[in-house]
């Protein structure tokens, strides 16, 4: 008799809606149990689809204990408090702006080191392939009301 056959490999996206802004950030705080240092998490989707709310779920699960707010007028916010730094960008402004080619190049550079987790909102103004080794994509879509659709690739 032939050995049962393996079960297929599991999906590396899955699509998650969520209630509200508790199971945003209970989705970012899993998807942070997996980070290491190095890691860089793309975070795209509408103004208000609740990127820095799966950002703030990570960031508790990965030790941050204080607020966590939008970077969208400081570019980055850094919490240096948990078991590894996080860099929380929001590249939305460098979009307007022209994207990154308009800015220095060595913006980003402290903030995607090998000694933290990088969470970044608004990729695209950079593009993806400056902004290191992708952990995770994530994409929120407004679902009515508080609900969230998020797509969460690997």
């Amino acid at each position: 008799m032939a050995a049962p056959a393996d079960p297929p490999p599991a999906s590396p996206t899955r699509v998650v809606v969520s209630d509200g802004p508790g199971r945003t950030e209970a989705l970012g705080a899993d998807v942070a149990r997996t980070l290491r240092p190095g890691d860089v998490v793309l975070l795209s989707g509408e103004v208000g689809a609740g990127k820095t709310t799966f950002v703030r779920g990570a960031a508790r699960e990965l030790g941050h204990v204080g607020r966590v707010t939008s970077p969208t007028f400081t570019i980055v916010n850094r919490y240096e408090d948990g078991r590894v730094p996080i860099s929380h960008l929001d590249l939305y402004r460098l979009g307007e702006s022209g994207g990154l080619d308009a800015e220095d190049p060595s913006l980003l550079a402290d903030e995607l080191g090998p000694d933290r987790v990088a969470f970044v909102e608004w990729p695209e103004a950079a593009g993806h392939d400056s902004l290191g080794p992708i952990a995770a994509r994530v994409t929120l879509r407004h679902a009515g009301g508080d609900a969230r659709e998020i797509e969460i690739s690997r």
